[in-house]
């Protein structure tokens, strides 16, 4: 799925860019903050979260200008983790047997999510010779990397999302400010904990901002 969206944007681009538009390639670097909610319901229970991450991305482009309208794509070589830290919770667990003996069980729960083949096809359109603005769709990888004492495993999602900004320019260096808003994200585990029906559930928002720098060549 992922490949698909990289051939199709990129024979897109080349395709546009034979008509008579100016081909230019860079590469940047944004502070971004990743943010995301999310609940995960095993059973009749529910644990909710929030989490959150600072961090610097890299990423390279090709952008094809028309006057005053630019189209292009952007790719980010490298994984980012959408927390800070792992997240980590004990559960302790009490149940009866058809005698007087209960039994206690303890279980560690560790997750993060990364994400991974980040790519977004945008437009700018430069509303004076300095500003311009910016849309677009994100495309990416939403991989869990989990440890559940339950046995619970969760699958990896590609994610859509909107890209909305703004930025300046003087041609060859830009700064621009961007906010991404991801598609609802919902994921069902591979395994359930022995006696829980259904399996457990995992629903999430995620959203970054950023500030970005920007060369062209």
């Amino acid at each position: 799925m992922k490949n698909f969206w990289i051939i199709l944007s990129i024979t897109a681009l080349l395709l546009v860019g034979k008509a008579n538009a100016d081909v230019r390639f860079g590469a940047s670097l944004a502070f971004t903050k990743i943010g995301a909610d999310g609940t995960e319901t095993e059973g009749g229970e529910t644990n909710s979260a929030e989490v959150s991450h600072d961090v610097f991305i890299p990423s390279i482009f090709v952008e094809y200008e028309f006057d005053r309208l630019a189209l292009g794509l952007d790719y980010i070589p490298i994984d980012a983790d959408v927390s800070e830290k792992t997240k980590t919770r004990s559960d302790t667990e009490t149940s009866v047997s058809g005698t007087a003996t209960s039994t206690t069980t303890a279980r560690t729960q560790s997750a993060q999510a990364e994400v991974t083949d980040h790519v977004t096809i945008y437009a700018n359109y430069m509303l004076t010779d300095s500003f311009y603005v910016k849309g677009g769709v994100a495309s990416m990888t939403l991989n869990t990397v989990e440890n559940l004492g339950t046995g619970s495993t969760y699958g990896n999602e590609d994610v859509l999302g909107g890209v909305f900004g703004f930025g300046i320019t003087d041609g060859s260096s830009r700064f621009e400010f961007a906010y991404t808003d991801y598609e609802d994200i919902s994921i069902t585990s591979g395994v359930a904990r022995t006696g829980v029906s259904p399996n457990n559930k995992i629903d999430a928002d995620l959203d970054t901002i950023s500030l970005k720098y920007s060369y062209a060549f």
